[in-house]
């Protein structure tokens, strides 16, 4: 099988090096030059919570040829239209194009290359890009290997195919067949919601978030927001590493310190992960804001739904992105203050 990680950063970086070390034959492909030299001269090197390196072959855009198998596709939404455009000549009719990015992305992805080529995917693992040709993976370790994707057909059947993808994904970390592919990228909407958001909104690492009063308040009430408006669209969510998602809903405000609780014991793991929005953020370029937190505000339309927490999410990072600057946390930490008190 001839596989190709489209993108790859961080994330792609930690699948191709697994990937190829399993002595499969993948090619990364990234935009970025200094880390597709640095890839192919030094291997990728993977730090943080393990210390792993393989031998990896890396190519730009510009040096694809053939057909490929297995696309892990982990470019960011906002180039979806020119990214797949561009795909289209390297894929067969029997491709499988496996969307691994943020949001739910599937249906655009399915409109360009054919709704018959795409698996659906969660990535369960965190990640940031030190330098070209090196990543950090910032989930614990044996949780990474236990819960790296999720992974499904549209039609939530378990096929051939995708136990063959299974077996690939595997080589990286546990791979968990689903069911319900839009109660799994649902799910993972609201931790990106949660946590990346704010990661992003607030300049912080989630263990800032989980820490600080203030937003792990905010984190709940985003996480009530998604799973609310989820329901209002007929939403079943996914369960994410055995974890009953639906269960961080607030009924009432009694369950506030409950919800707190179980989100810290659920995000212990992450806690060194800097939002790739953040990284974004850093770099003055534009985010996938509206991808993430966006899509709840948008799918609350005309079902009477308030969404102050995203939406409040969602002009930070605007603002920041329009002022090319780095968001400050004792600023912004009072805006979500300031929501928590008039609840």
């Amino acid at each position: 099988m001839r596989i190709a990680i489209l993108g790859a950063g961080s994330l792609g970086t930690i699948a191709g090096a697994y990937i190829a070390a399993g002595g499969q034959d993948v090619e990364l492909i990234d935009v970025y030059q200094a880390h597709v030299d640095a890839l192919n001269q030094t291997g990728a090197q993977i730090t943080g919570t393990t210390d792993f390196q393989a031998k990896v072959k890396a190519i730009t855009p510009d040096d694809m040829s053939g057909t490929y198998d297995l696309i892990l596709l982990l470019t960011k939404q906002l180039y979806n239209e020119s990214v797949l455009q561009d795909l289209l000549p390297y894929l067969d009719d029997q491709s499988v194009v496996l969307s691994l990015q943020n949001g739910i992305p599937e249906e655009k992805v399915a409109s360009i290359v054919g709704r018959e080529r795409v698996i659906a995917g969660s990535v369960e693992f965190g990640a940031t890009f030190i330098e070209p040709g090196v990543s950090r993976l910032t989930t614990e370790f044996n949780r990474f290997k236990q819960y790296a994707f999720q992974i499904g057909e549209l039609n939530g059947e378990t096929t051939e195919r995708i136990q063959q993808i299974k077996s690939i994904l595997d080589l990286v970390g546990g791979t968990h067949i689903s069911d319900n592919l839009v109660g799994t990228k649902w799910s993972k909407l609201l931790i990106n919601n949660a946590f990346s958001g704010l990661s992003a909104a607030l300049n912080v690492e989630y263990g800032v978030v989980l820490d600080h009063d203030i937003s792990i308040v905010s984190a709940v009430r985003i996480a009530d927001e998604t799973i609310k408006v989820g329901h209002a669209n007929g939403v079943k969510f996914a369960t994410m590493g055995g974890f009953d998602i639906e269960s961080l809903e607030i009924l009432s405000d009694k369950d506030i310190p409950e919800r707190i609780k179980t989100l810290r014991v659920l995000m212990e793991s992450s806690r060194l992960l800097k939002a790739s929005m953040l990284q974004d953020l850093e770099k003055q370029r534009q985010t996938e804001i509206d991808y993430i937190n966006g899509v709840v505000p948008r799918s609350a339309s005309g079902k009477q739904i308030s969404t102050p927490y995203n939406d409040m999410v969602v002009r930070l990072v605007k603002q920041a992105e329009e002022s090319q600057t780095v968001p400050d946390f004792d600023t912004n930490i009072k805006f979500f203050e300031e929501l928590n008190n008039n609840r």
